[in-house]
């Protein structure tokens, strides 16, 4: 007869649906949707929220501009300040899930509040829960994927999440500015709340690779690799090479303390520093572009909104397309011939900006075929960054297990990666306002072209090569 006082040794029953809730593909499709439905939702709510203050807090047009400019800034804002802070939250809380899942009730009460909010204050609220909620997505979003497939598959795995997500950029402001034209702002709240519920229940019902990989280990499926002391989806990293700096003190008897400066370590690193700057440079020319397409647009040939949103779909095609050819030239030969290539092809595209000039339909597809290339050049900008960051980070984390724990502060570090980034989509229409009226829209170009090129020339020569020959140097 059992003792009901002492307990069970029988293993625990694994959750329902193991093996597909935590499938790769499941984990990158949840993901993949968390990423999608944030950058739709931000973007469905662009051409509304004019319209919105104007009829639902009656103010008046004159005030409409600066009131629209606040929102987005509180939301970058709220981006900025959160993402480090969601880094740290991420590693201390059990799962990813569970801040994923937080992201999602607050981007829920975010929109609610958004759409049936009556005063700039509460608008303003609205939107940085829904800036916080972004820094939640992105931080844990990013370090799913990189322990889901690891640094060598987190190229071609980006690339194709990134041709994804890439679809609500150029469809939610035409589907945003559909329904309200058509049906009111309730079919846009309807739509909203839609995507935020196909996003939870995935959110809810996705379970991560090392928490599967325990749960797996009681019914003895991953027995072979734990006997073996190797997790499976770990394996094919960079686990013997240490970078020159990468050793830390292990016997530090503060592991906080030692935590935070292996940290620092990190985030000093020359090919770290490289590729935040990539993100910044990469985030600040998108909010260039999206600031002065439409203004260009109208000043030269006088589209009205509906025409200017047009000029938008080149470079939200081209996103599309561009995604996986990104993914796997960097799987292939590594981030920095990526990074080379997208930021020089950009300088170029940036100095025949400064020759669109009025005309008619010569010019209109000139420019239109500018933007297409600068498009390209974008998105392969971001991705070579993103595979960077994490696989200098799983450097340092195989050099110092005893120090980052057993996940890594990869949540942290992608964190800074978001704040750099939305950082850079502050800067970026600040930036273009001011260069293009102090010395003009042509000069504004030349200024983001010197900038582009230098990008260029730092990844050539601080960026990392072809993965598979850090493995190869890590074997030998």
């Amino acid at each position: 007869m059992k003792d009901p006082t002492q307990p069970s040794k029988e293993p625990s029953k694994p959750p329902a649906g193991l093996k597909w809730r935590s499938h790769p593909t499941f984990i990158l499709t949840t993901v993949a949707m968390g990423l999608f439905g944030d950058l739709f939702l931000y973007n469905l709510i662009i051409p509304v929220l004019p319209f919105m203050l104007e009829d639902g807090l009656d103010i008046p047009p004159s005030q409409r501009q600066s009131c629209t400019s606040l929102m987005l800034a509180v939301y970058a804002g709220s981006n900025v300040v959160c993402c480090p802070l969601t880094g740290y939250l991420a590693e201390k809380l059990p799962t990813r899930r569970a801040s994923f899942l937080l992201a999602q009730c607050c981007l829920f009460v975010a929109t609610i509040m958004l759409f049936l909010g009556r005063s700039i204050a509460v608008l303003m609220v609205a939107r940085a829960l829904q800036g916080m909620s972004t820094a939640f997505v992105w931080t844990n979003g990013l370090s799913m994927c990189i322990e889901t497939v690891g640094v060598l598959s987190m190229g071609k795995t980006m690339g194709v999440i990134f041709s994804v997500i890439a679809v609500a950029s150029p469809s939610a402001p035409v589907i945003g500015g559909m329904l309200y034209r058509g049906a009111g702002l309730e079919a846009v709240m309807a739509v909203a709340v839609a995507v935020i519920g196909i996003d939870f229940v995935l959110r809810l019902l996705v379970i991560e690779t090392k928490v599967a990989a325990k749960d797996f280990d009681k019914t003895g499926s991953f027995r072979r690799w734990t006997e073996a002391g190797v997790d499976p989806e770990q394996q094919p990293l960079l686990d013997r090479r240490k970078p020159d700096n990468a050793q830390t003190n292990s016997s530090d008897k503060n592991p906080q303390s030692a935590w935070v400066r292996a940290l620092v370590l990190c985030l000093t690193d020359k090919i770290m520093l490289t590729a935040l700057l990539g993100s910044l440079m990469q985030a600040t020319l998108m909010g260039t572009f999206d600031s002065t397409i439409a203004v260009v647009a109208h000043e030269l040939f006088d589209f009205d909104a509906f025409q200017a949103g047009i000029m938008f779909l080149p470079m939200g095609i081209t996103n599309i397309i561009s995604g996986p050819i990104v993914g796997w030239l960097i799987d292939r030969h590594g981030t920095r011939l990526a990074a080379v290539l997208s930021f020089g092809l950009l300088v170029p595209v940036l100095l025949l900006l400064r020759f669109v000039h009025t005309g008619g339909l010569s010019q209109i597809l000139f420019y239109a075929g500018l933007l297409t290339l600068a498009g390209f050049g974008l998105a392969g900008s971001g991705t070579p960054s993103i595979v960077e960051v994490g696989a200098v980070v799983d450097r340092y984390q195989k050099a110092n297990p005893e120090l980052f724990g057993e996940r890594g502060p990869y949540a942290m570090v992608y964190g800074m990666n978001g704040m750099v980034f939305n950082a850079g989509l502050g800067i970026g229409p600040e930036l273009a306002a001011g260069l293009k009226e102090w010395i003009g829209f042509g000069n504004m170009n030349l200024v983001l072209a010197i900038a582009s090129g230098s990008t260029a020339c730092l990844c050539y020569c601080h960026l990392g090569g072809k993965p598979e020959a850090w493995t190869e140097t890590a074997r030998n």
